[in-house]
């Protein structure tokens, strides 16, 4: 079994499902449960934080000592897959290897606001690593010039993430004007690295791989949220 948790990243993208399990954006213990029930692999994309407990390190850690191969791109599938590369985790996209190389350090760089399950995970803000691909794009069709295309990225590093919309983009910046502009041109990094995931994810083998030879160490946190897990 291989298993997707994607959303927003993946909104309005058409792509092959077949051999997939998709699931919501991950929160914490959706990736333990998936090893339990049988993922041979795992694909994090999205997941949620703020609200919730958001997928953490251990269940990682214990899905790769289980033998199951897990692949993070995009959102927070790229924070965890630069954070956990050490141990196995695999990094996929441009986005994740920023992350995992350090030339990106903000995990606010791809975080958005999106609608719910029922809207499908409709984004409704803008991650900054989107706006600064479709402010380079805007530059390279000539759409926008070098002091638009500055002021665009200063106004979008300065807006808090879950404000960071087209408008408030455009506006701070003092460019209502290329708001439309900005929409034809849009470029989803995000979504081409999550494509990219899903690509590499229907690839696996449908079996587990030998585990690797380091220790899965149960800390007293891990312990803790076991005993409060029902009983499968």
């Amino acid at each position: 079994m291989k298993v997707l948790f994607a959303g927003p990243s993946l909104w309005g993208a058409s792509y092959d499902r077949s051999g997939l399990d998709v699931r919501p954006p991950a929160r914490q213990g959706d990736i333990h449960r998936a090893v339990l029930h049988g993922a041979d692999a795992i694909g994090l994309v999205d997941g949620v934080f703020g609200f919730v407990p958001s997928v953490w390190h251990k269940e990682i850690l214990f899905a790769l000592k289980s033998g199951v191969r897990v692949l993070g791109a995009a959102s927070l599938g790229a924070l965890r897959a630069a954070e956990c590369a050490p141990f196995g985790m695999e990094v996929v996209g441009p986005i994740a290897r920023s992350y995992q190389l350090g030339t990106r350090t903000e995990d606010a760089d791809v975080c958005l606001v999106h609608a719910p399950a029922e809207l499908d995970f409709m984004p409704l803000t803008e991650p900054l690593v989107d706006v600064e691909a479709t402010v380079a794009a805007m530059r390279a069709a000539g759409l926008a010039g070098p002091g638009e295309a500055e002021a665009l990225l200063v106004a979008a590093r300065s807006i808090y993430f879950a404000d960071r919309t087209v408008e408030t983009i455009t506006a701070m910046a003092g460019l209502h004007e290329l708001a439309p502009v900005y929409r034809k041109a849009r470029v989803g990094a995000k979504t081409a690295d999550a494509l990219l995931l899903v690509e590499g994810l229907r690839a696996l083998p449908p079996c587990r791989q030998a585990p690797p030879d380091w220790e899965f160490v149960p800390s007293d946190p891990w312990r803790h949220y076991l005993a409060g897990q029902p009983a499968t």
